[in-house]
């Protein structure tokens, strides 16, 4: 058992630190910058009141991201305690107020009270860069979704016919729209010369996007105002999504190559379903070690898959969603499944089975996602690729 708690309260510029003894007697209490030489200094400082000690932190990455490697390099064991969960049991401890320095002492306490804290591991290098692209994947797709719904609405209001004939997610009308925005425009332009201009810019079916622009300007001859004002915006957001396209393409290209390069992608990416993408999403979401999961039902319930139940008195077998659980690597088995129901006969089996029993869309999905962790988990524990069963057949 430890002999000394160190609990950090993680901030952006300054950390604050408090220690406790075995019996909870507070023997230091400092504010510190996130910076090298003070953190190597209340590691000396908090060491020196005693060799066996446990850090808790509330943040395990990031602006914490500094402290807990150099915690790690000397060799401390390190617990995590989520930010929520301080701040309820902050409402147990005395005085109402909220400072740093009492969530540092609330931190130390838990850790030194509970034993089901996670502990932090070193990071693979590998898993840390796999989080990084994903998450910067993530960005550039909610960024290309904002442009593409802004430029929908702001073609909606000088265009009404050609918004509604462009599918303005691919990348050739995105490229018409970069040269031709108005009615006017286009009917000056004419199907012959436009479908030539998207020819020349290596547009599939140039001919169709063509004939569809074009007969979208013949239904509409009045100019709205702010036309010209308008169509230069969507030109300029045509641009930007086209740019984001390629961004997006590089970047999955990147983290495709960065995923192969681990010793379980082939394993992983096996499974039908899970393509480089969502397989780097599944490394990134547990560190790219799976085998701090101890069984199936625990990567289960870290992913968010296994219902947990809330019964009271008389109410047994009330099954929920539960309330903690990683919501990046949620995405990646639900995903997956919804996936592998059009690729794989035995999702596409299990999942009509489930709503043959009365179960919703959403509900037969979640079954098969924890079924799938089962067979997953198997897979990497016995580092096999997935393999379809064979069907049985009876004699005759």
């Amino acid at each position: 058992m430890a002999q000394n708690w160190a609990g950090t309260d993680i901030g952006k510029t300054h950390h604050h630190c408090a220690v406790l003894d075995a019996g909870g007697v507070k023997l230091l209490s400092r504010r510190i910058l996130n910076d090298e030489s003070e953190l190597l200094e209340l590691i000396g400082d908090v060491l020196a009141l005693g060799e066996d000690v446990v850090w808790a932190v509330d943040v395990a990455d990031g602006m914490a991201a500094l402290l807990v490697c150099l915690l790690l390099n000397h060799g401390q064991k390190i617990v995590y305690i989520p930010g929520l969960a301080v701040n309820r049991a902050s409402a147990g401890y005395r005085g109402m107020g909220k400072t740093d320095a009492k969530d540092a002492m609330v931190i130390a306490d838990q850790a030194r009270m509970r034993r089901d804290l996670q502990i932090l591991e070193p990071g693979n290098d590998l898993a840390v860069e796999l989080r990084v692209l994903t998450d910067r994947r993530a960005d550039l797709s909610a960024e290309r979704t904002r442009k593409i719904n802004r430029m929908r609405a702001q073609l909606l209001s000088i265009f009404p016919a050609l918004e509604r004939a462009l599918q303005l997610t691919n990348t050739g009308p995105l490229l018409l729209l970069s040269g031709y925005q108005t009615p006017s425009a286009l009917r000056r332009a004419g199907r012959k010369r436009l479908e030539l201009w998207l020819a020349n810019r290596n547009v599939r079916n140039a001919e169709t996007l063509a004939a569809a622009a074009v007969e979208a300007a013949q239904r509409q001859h009045t100019q709205l105002p702010g036309e010209s004002a308008i169509a230069q915006v969507v030109h300029d957001l045509a641009l930007e999504v086209i740019s984001l396209h390629e961004k997006i393409h590089a970047l999955d290209k990147l983290i495709a190559d960065r995923f192969r390069e681990h010793e379980l992608a082939a394993v992983i990416s096996s499974m039908p379903g899970i393509g480089p993408l969502l397989g780097a999403e599944l490394l990134a979401a547990t560190g790219g070690n799976l085998s701090r999961f101890t069984s199936a039902d625990h990567l289960a319930a870290f992913a968010g898959v296994a219902p947990v139940p809330r019964d009271s008195g008389n109410v047994s077998g009330n099954l929920h969603r539960p309330r903690r659980y990683h919501r990046g690597l949620q995405r990646v088995f639900y995903t997956s499944a919804q996936i592998s129901i059009r690729s794989c006969p035995e999702s596409q089996h299990f999942y009509e089975r489930k709503r043959a029993e009365k179960k919703q869309h959403k509900q037969a999905v979640l079954a098969l996602a924890r079924r799938r962790v089962n067979v997953l988990f198997a897979m990497i524990r016995d580092g096999q690729c997935y393999h379809a069963p064979t069907p049985v057949t009876s004699a005759a």
